[in-house]
């Protein structure tokens, strides 16, 4: 991502929109989190030494509680955005990736340290009105527009 502000700091990061591949692939659920009153998919900071599908994997592991690391089956696109934090301009570049789990997981722990409070799985129609951030229903969209396709990379079905 080239900084259209050359005072900002340019910061990488990675996330995942987990789907339930045991339920209807028509229009599976997906994952949400709750972070500061925002309906919200698990991503966050690459660290250093880190490839980007580890972070999203790690991210997505820590931020809903997972006992075990979700396992990427496909690349979902990258979203971009700005913020202010402490009079910093922050220009964010997130990449995205589709998940699952080996086994359907309902029993999640929030990381409340990173201010989420719930973690829910959501029909993929029912998650666009529900998230709060538009490059995020971007990625919804792209997500449910292939999810014919997900039959072909579910894990249930190897």
């Amino acid at each position: 991502m080239e900084t259209k502000n050359p005072d900002a700091v340019h910061i990488q990061a990675a996330g995942g929109l987990l789907f339930n591949a045991a339920g209807d692939l028509t229009n599976p659920d997906i994952l949400l989190i709750y972070r500061n009153g925002v309906w919200d998919l698990p991503k966050g900071k690459r660290e250093k030494g880190e490839s980007i599908a580890e972070c999203a994997a790690r991210e997505v592991q820590e931020e809903v509680g997972l006992r075990s690391m979700p396992v990427i089956v496909a690349e979902l696109g990258i979203t971009r955005h700005t913020y202010t934090l402490k009079d910093q301009m922050i220009e964010k570049e997130t990449f995205w990736f589709v998940m699952q789990l080996d086994e359907h997981v309902t029993d999640f722990k929030p990381q409340r340290a990173e201010g989420i409070t719930k973690v829910e799985w959501v029909p993929a129609d029912e998650a666009l009105g529900k998230v709060g951030y538009e490059n995020l229903k971007e990625i919804i969209r792209r997500f449910s527009k292939h999810s014919k396709n997900l039959e072909s990379i579910n894990l249930n079905n190897r």
